[in-house]
């Protein structure tokens, strides 16, 4: 399905919430339908419809099928009823405290990160976000793994992705890693990565095991190196407007379900990728473990370049539980 336009996306939900339900919410992900995260999405629709005697119906639309998230984000700031599960780095633009979720190494697995995108500190966030910017996060706990480094030759350290254009998001914390990392952050939406490494537009991707052999990108790459640079934690974000427009107990079961939703999601992540590993090395990838600490100190940096230096301590201590 192409990308749909702004219009034509307001037209959709103008259309779809005068059905049967008295609100519909259509979520928007770039995920593929196979990716485990996804199982919590249709886990969220099916429990929203149940626990709101079917007053709010939610339409799921994989693989980018309402656009980039980044234009989905701009259609929900207009007050469109659309969602995006999206990550940190974009929102950095709205709420600047949210680009330190994708900061590098900032935690391990998805209990650590979990602590943070549910304290007090992270609502804090959440409510400014929502007055100044009209983007409503549902819940952050949506975990996808740790990014690994998807390349066509063994790498070991920085020098080795010396040269290597790497397709990464848009996002400064995202291109400040992958700098750092040593190689040369390409920007481009994830529906295009398979075609650019295929075609030699690129030279190599970091994304989670759920995401390479949901994209396929087991065909077009020879080598997985886990690095676990970014621990990808990512949310659910709708219109702050079209938000306040439910009813106070809506609001509440979309809230909930969200939070349920996404652990849901992650635990199905984090006991799927064993297996997603043996996949890829079925499929003949290499896939490397390697000392991350030459790429921990060489990422460092980033946390003051982009302003987040004291702000680093303070997150950390929440995602270790103190």
């Amino acid at each position: 399905m192409k990308h749909l336009t702004a219009a034509s996306v307001l037209a959709l939900c103008v259309g779809s919430a005068a059905l049967a339900q008295d609100f519909t919410l259509n979520i928007n992900t770039a995920l593929a339908t196979s990716d485990p995260l996804y199982a919590g999405l249709e886990a969220l629709r099916d429990n929203v419809a149940e626990a709101s005697g079917g007053q709010l119906a939610i339409v799921l639309y994989p693989n980018s099928q309402l656009g980039p998230d980044e234009d989905v984000l701009e259609q929900a700031r207009a007050g469109a009823p659309v969602a995006v599960v999206v990550d940190g780095g974009r929102l950095a633009v709205y709420q600047e405290e949210m680009g330190i979720l994708g900061a590098p190494f900032l935690a391990s697995g998805y209990e650590g990160i979990r602590n943070v995108v549910t304290s007090d500190v992270f609502q804090g966030w959440v409510d400014e976000m929502a007055d100044t910017s009209g983007l409503q996060v549902l819940s952050f706990n949506w975990w996808q793994g740790e990014r690994h480094l998807l390349t066509n030759k063994a790498i070991t350290g920085p020098e080795d992705l010396a040269g290597i254009r790497m397709r990464t998001p848009g996002a400064p914390v995202w291109m400040g890693t992958i700098e750092a990392m040593g190689a040369t952050p390409t920007p481009m939406p994830w529906a295009d990565v398979y075609s650019a490494l295929s075609s030699n537009v690129i030279d190599g991707a970091e994304a989670q095991f759920p995401a390479i052999v949901g994209a396929n990108l087991q065909e077009v790459i020879d080598h997985v190196t886990k690095t676990g640079h970014i621990n990808l934690i990512t949310g659910l974000v709708t219109s702050a407007q079209w938000f306040d427009t439910l009813p106070e107990d809506l609001q509440a079961i979309l809230l909930e379900e969200s939070l349920k939703a996404g652990d849901i999601a992650s635990y199905g992540t984090q006991d799927s990728l064993d297996a997603i590993e043996q996949q890829l090395v079925d499929a003949g990838v290499t896939v490397d473990e390697i000392d991350t600490a030459i790429f921990r100190d060489a990422t460092a940096k980033v946390y003051d370049d982009l302003g987040y230096g004291d702000l680093r301590d303070q997150v950390q201590a929440i995602a270790a539980g103190n």
